[in-house]
């Protein structure tokens, strides 16, 4: 008997009318802006930067057009079935229920790896400001506040997100503004050069080769990562159909305007390596302009940054577990709402997971970060790879009837699937050259296999026990 015939049927329909569709086109355009902006362009961005030099702008233009085509696939099935539980639901109906239940624990492992480096350069940030004071006790108070503010409704989540965009939003065009102003009239640097030709004067465009610019690529991926949570909104979207698509839409104008062009600016400035890979390219920014308070503006900044993604990942991870739990692909337990439609239960699961984050900072807090970004690569790559191969198998069952009727189809099918699906494994390899990311492939191997192992043993016999019964 196949997986799929013993596969527990879903959970009846009046509990998936348990969630609120408490978000509104002005909450998920945000959230899907602010998905791309995080710890990894202010935080992991001169990682990138030292990696592959001025030719790491080409990196993110490729890793741009690869996350739109993950988007638009995504977007494609979130538009014609706004479910809860999103893209871990449709691998579970496309592909099988063995892939639905690694794709959706996947991500949940994603995010909890995620919130863990965003609790830690939270932790970072706020030590600026209070020096002797341990990491990890802001690493404890942050993950209750959010957890707490997660459990009131999630129009509170939209809203938060929402300024917390702004925000970011505010800062970055600051940036890029000062920037230019430097460029053109040459505020506040008086120690060099500034000007297009820093792209290529020192070493060349791409000092380091083609090699540079692959092994920048992991770091790219982790800056994309969680955009994804774009479908996970649909289940509770007023208007799925109208808010889906203008959300993913607006990737490519982000990716031009908050990587390319905010990163192109800073080597623009200054040369590429003189870039501090051991902070934020952003400081030299205002701290160039000559701004009395440049290191608290920016501090205050990178804390909205980290508070946004910490925020964000819990709310897409216990989205996730609630739509696991009404395929039984959970423990039931993970369904239960509050009277405002929260998943109450998984908000409490994924702020006792990231508890573990707080024991990480007090035993190793110069070397966590690093660590937990290669292997937040390889579970993003993963659950993007679900979506792209969720979205083919989808459309290859369709009738022409079916596809013609399609609200927002996939753009360039078959040819922009197949591609991605391409870069996603290229991506893989990668993370499994060199050696400071090989541990990411080491880790979700395991992760994979203990994941097919509890399958087996827990998913499968409870399928068959409830078809035995009907």
């Amino acid at each position: 008997m196949t997986d799929t015939a013993t596969e527990a049927s879903p959970a009846p329909p009046e509990r998936r009318r348990g969630l609120q569709r408490g978000l509104s086109t002005r909450h998920i355009n945000f959230i899907a802006l602010g998905s791309a902006i995080g710890t990894g362009l202010f935080y992991g961005s001169s990682e990138s930067i030292q990696a592959a030099g001025p030719a790491v702008l080409v990196a993110y233009i490729i890793g741009g057009a690869v996350v739109y085509s993950v988007l638009r696939s995504l977007g494609e099935m979130a538009v014609s079935d706004p479910v809860a539980g999103s893209f871990g639901e449709y691998a579970r109906k496309h592909l099988g229920p063995l892939a639905g239940f690694v794709t959706g624990w996947t991500y949940v492992f994603e995010m909890v790896i995620v919130c863990i480096a965003d609790v830690t350069a939270f932790g970072v940030y706020m030590g600026l400001w209070f020096p002797d004071v341990p990491r990890w006790i802001w690493v404890l108070a942050i993950v209750l506040l959010l957890g707490a503010v997660n459990l009131v409704s999630v129009k509170v989540y939209g809203e938060l997100e929402f300024w917390f965009t702004i925000v970011k939003i505010f800062a970055i065009v600051a940036m890029i503004a000062g920037g230019a102003a430097i460029i053109v009239f040459g505020f506040g640097m008086d120690d060099g050069a500034t000007g297009m030709s820093n792209l290529w004067a020192d070493g060349g465009f791409a000092p380091h080769g083609v090699g540079g610019v692959i092994a920048s690529l992991a770091i790219v991926m982790f800056a994309f990562g969680g955009t994804e949570i774009i479908g996970l909104t649909a289940g509770e979207a007023q208007n799925p159909e109208k808010a889906i698509p203008r959300a993913v839409n607006t990737v490519p104008l982000r990716v031009l305007l908050f990587y390319v062009l905010a990163l192109g600016v800073i080597m623009a400035i200054m040369p590429w390596s003189r870039v501090d890979s051991e902070s934020s390219p952003f400081v030299s920014i205002f701290t160039s302009l000559g701004m009395p308070a440049a290191a608290t503006v920016l501090n205050v900044v990178l804390i909205t940054a980290a508070l946004s993604a910490i925020n964000s990942d819990i709310f897409g991870a216990g989205r996730m577990m609630f739509g696991m739990a009404e395929q039984r692909h959970a423990p039931a337990a993970l369904g239960r709402l509050t009277r405002g439609g929260v998943p109450w239960v998984t908000v409490v699961l994924m702020v006792a997971a990231l508890l573990v984050g707080v024991v990480v900072n007090y035993l190793i807090p110069d070397r966590v970060f690093v660590v937990i970004a290669s292997i937040a690569t390889f579970a993003t790559v993963w659950v993007w790879l679900m979506i792209v191969a969720s979205q083919v198998a989808a459309r290859r069952r369709m009738t022409p009837e079916q596809r013609a009727a399609l609200r927002f189809p996939v753009p360039l099918w078959p040819v922009a699937p197949a591609a991605t699906i391409a870069f996603i494994v290229f991506v893989c390899g990668v993370l499994a050259y060199f050696p400071d990311t090989r541990v990411a492939i080491i880790v979700g191997a395991v992760w994979l296999a203990l994941l097919a192992v509890a399958y087996r043993l827990w998913v499968r016999p409870r399928g068959r026990v409830t078809s035995a019964a009907g």
